[in-house]
C-alpha cells in the first residue's frame, strides 16, 4: 500500500491506520516520490492526495497508470466536482474529500481491492465473450478492453465494470443504490453521488449519449437506434 500525502500528521495517521488494518505501508511526501515508490513497490492500492509539491496529484496518476494500472484512490481538498472528474478522467478509480473518517477510507480501500479481486478472477475463468458494440463504441468483456471509433479508450476497473453492468441490461433503469451495492460493494446510499461521478466521467470518454439520466431514479444504458 502507498501514501503519496505531503502533510505529516494526515500522512501519519493513514499509514498507521492502514497498518493497523494488516497492510504494509509505505508513505511518499510529493509527487515523484510517489511515483518513483510506485514504480519500485507496485503496490496493490495507491491513496494519493491531489495537491502535492514538486508535481500534482493528476500528473502523478497519468505516470503511474501509464507505466502499470494501479489501482488508485484520490484525496482531494475541495468538495469540487471539477477536480473529481479530471481526477477519474486520468485513471483515479474514486476519491475521498478531505476531511474524512478512517472508517471509511478502510471502508473504500476493501471495496477497492474486492473489485480488483472479482475483475481479475472473471479474466481467468470466464470463456470468452464476443465484444459488445454500441454504436462506435465496442466493449471487449474477454480482454476488458474499450475502443470508440477504433481508438483505445482507458477505462479504470470501476468505470469498466460500471459500462459492462449498464450495458448488460440495455434500456433497463439501474437505481444509484444497485449500482453502488453491486459495482462498488456499498450498501450505504450516501454514496451514491460517487456513482453520478462515475457516470460523468465515462460520458467524458465515452459521448453522452449512451447512458441517458432517469432523474431522481438512476440510469439506463440506450443503444444507439437500431441496435
Amino acid at each position: 500500500m502507498l501514501v503519496v500525502e505531503d502533510e505529516p500528521t494526515i500522512a501519519t495517521a493513514i499509514a498507521q491506520r492502514l497498518s493497523a488494518e494488516g497492510w504494509r505501508v509505505e508513505v511518499a511526501r510529493d509527487g515523484l516520490s510517489g511515483v518513483d515508490a510506485a514504480s519500485r513497490l507496485r503496490p496493490d492500492v495507491v491513496v494519493l492526495d491531489v495537491m502535492l509539491p514538486g508535481i500534482d496529484g493528476l500528473e502523478v496518476t497519468r505516470r503511474i497508470q501509464a507505466e502499470h494500472p494501479t489501482p488508485i484512490l484520490m484525496l482531494t481538498a475541495r468538495d469540487d466536482e471539477t477536480d473529481m472528474l479530471v481526477g477519474l478522467g486520468v485513471g483515479a478509480d474514486d476519491y475521498m474529500t478531505k476531511p474524512f473518517s478512517m472508517r471509511e477510507l478502510v471502508a473504500r480501500i476493501k471495496a477497492l481491492l474486492r473489485r480488483v479481486d472479482r475483475a481479475a478472477q472473471a479474466a481467468a475463468t470466464t470463456p470468452a465473450d464476443p465484444p459488445m458494440t454500441m454504436g462506435d463504441v465496442t466493449v471487449d468483456r474477454a480482454q476488458r478492453r474499450v475502443y470508440r471509433a477504433g481508438d483505445e479508450v482507458h477505462l479504470t476497473p470501476t468505470e469498466f465494470e460500471l459500462l459492462v453492468m449498464l450495458a448488460g441490461s440495455p434500456k433497463t433503469v439501474l437505481t444509484r443504490e444497485r449500482l453502488l451495492a453491486e459495482v462498488w460493494d456499498w450498501a450505504d446510499a450516501s454514496g451514491t453521488r460517487t456513482v453520478d461521478s462515475h457516470i460523468k466521467a465515462l460520458r467524458r470518454k465515452l459521448g453522452p449519449d449512451l447512458i441517458r439520466t432517469v432523474h431522481g431514479v438512476g440510469y439506463a444504458f440506450e443503444p444507439p437506434a437500431g441496435q
